[in-house]
């Protein structure tokens, strides 16, 4: 296990960045082309906007998968993830990337999930953004999250305190508008990533982030799951290191 904390007061997100750019330059001056995945969320703002701007990396060698979407919602819907990435990070990049793998969730998530996972499972994956929510779930893997499928990706219902987060950080006018499943990448494939890097800021992550790092490994915190990864980076800003023992 190695798990690593970087609290800074402020650009938690720029050093992830900094460390994710560094760690993909090595990933393809030794592999050639290189497999990613990237999150979403009011906590990757600030890393997906550093990383557009991190210099010398090779867009056009990676290949890049989506985390998690929600069931049922379009592209054009301001909450929809693919929307985000690609407003927010695809299209800003200097050069295109090889692929990019986004999920669609609107029709048949089920068949979505095979699609996707077909294409991940025989990739090895270089390195992976995420963050920790509220509930401490890790993508859209609420408590008590399944350490045990296979499957790449499936099909989940959300918790109430996990759509409770989403309103409130304003992707939807009212809790009835948030949806009730996602898509998300299963345990053991982010857990498969090489190195992982979390960005967790604010202080409403703060007991998640406590529970995650200091607490026992239990699908009641999914997220404390990475403690058992090989080399994981945990970014925070104070408010979100506010719990932790000194």
């Amino acid at each position: 296990m190695k798990l690593n904390i970087f609290e800074h007061k402020a650009e938690s997100g720029k050093a992830a960045a900094e460390l994710g750019a560094q760690s993909i330059r090595e990933a393809v001056a030794a592999h050639g082309h290189v497999n990613i995945i990237v999150a979403t969320g009011a906590s990757q703002f600030e890393i997906l906007s550093a990383l557009t701007e991190m210099p010398e990396i090779p867009w056009h060698k990676l290949n890049i998968f989506h985390l998690d979407e929600y069931v049922g919602i379009s592209i054009e819907h301001p909450a929809s993830f693919r929307r985000y990435l690609w407003e927010r990070f695809h299209k800003k990049l200097p050069t295109p990337p090889a692929q990019f793998h986004y999920l669609n969730a609107e029709e048949n998530p089920q068949a979505e999930c095979e699609r996707v996972g077909a294409l991940i499972r025989e990739r090895r994956i270089h390195v992976c953004f995420a963050g920790i929510g509220e509930n401490g779930h890790l993508a859209f893997n609420d408590p008590p999250a399944d350490f045990e499928t296979e499957a790449p990706y499936q099909v989940v219902e959300l918790d109430e305190a996990c759509r409770k987060q989403q309103m409130g950080e304003g992707w939807f006018p009212t809790f009835s508008d948030v949806p009730t499943h996602a898509i998300s990448m299963s345990i053991r494939q982010i857990m498969k990533s090489e190195k992982l890097i979390l960005t967790v800021p604010d202080e409403r992550k703060a007991q998640a982030v406590k529970e995650a790092v200091e607490g026992p490994v239990t699908p009641v915190c999914p997220a404390s799951i990475v403690q058992q990864h090989a080399d994981c980076q945990l970014f925070l800003d104070q408010p979100a290191a506010g719990k932790l023992r000194s």
